[in-house]
């Protein structure tokens, strides 16, 4: 139930989904889904770890890795812009990144869960960007750590609006790029 939840919710958004909706979509009743998750907002929240297990884990963990540099980083964009591809583009963009324009500005729970998810993506990328050039002042890779952040919600939200995904991979592989000299300049 909550795989099929988290379809619904991941390509039409939290409030174009009514409980009618969320019925037809799971094909479990508003009893079940009542009892299982006590509500539609319950049910979304549910969603979040789900997306994780079946989306951002999968692709992301690589770069978590003890010995993760900017060519995992890279990695990870290539596996989301191929899945996306797969999934069709324009396609439903990030779960995360859409929750954190629509719901998590008005609600603290989902603001809670966009933060712990961009928390994890900054310290991932701190740490590639770490063990890719450790020289660099900690102050500057934290902040560049940080844009990754901004640029890989912005690269998702874009896959709602391209049918390219050349030119989401171009958009990726030019952004590390400028990580990289920033990184190397003396």
């Amino acid at each position: 139930m909550t795989d099929r939840a988290l379809e619904h919710f991941w390509k039409n958004g939290f409030h174009a989904s009514s409980m009618d909706d969320l019925v037809k979509s799971t094909g479990a009743t508003r009893h079940a889904i009542y009892g299982a998750f006590g509500g539609k907002k319950q049910m979304f929240l549910a969603c979040f770890q789900r997306y994780q297990d079946l989306v951002v884990s999968p692709a992301f963990t690589q770069v978590e890795e003890d010995d993760a540099t900017l060519e995992q980083v890279a990695s990870y964009f290539e596996i989301q812009i191929t899945r996306a591809e797969e999934i069709g583009l324009p396609g439903p963009g990030c779960l995360v990144a859409n929750s954190a324009t629509e719901v998590a500005p008005h609600d603290t729970e989902v603001h809670a869960k966009v933060d712990a998810h961009n928390t994890r993506l900054k310290q991932g990328f701190l740490n590639a960007l770490n063990n890719e050039k450790p020289d660099v002042p900690p102050e500057e890779l934290e902040m560049l750590a940080g844009l990754l952040v901004v640029f890989t919600n912005g690269l998702w939200s874009t896959s709602r609006l391209t049918k390219d995904g050349e030119f989401l991979r171009t958009s990726a592989d030019q952004f590390l790029e400028t990580i990289r000299t920033r990184i190397t300049a003396p």
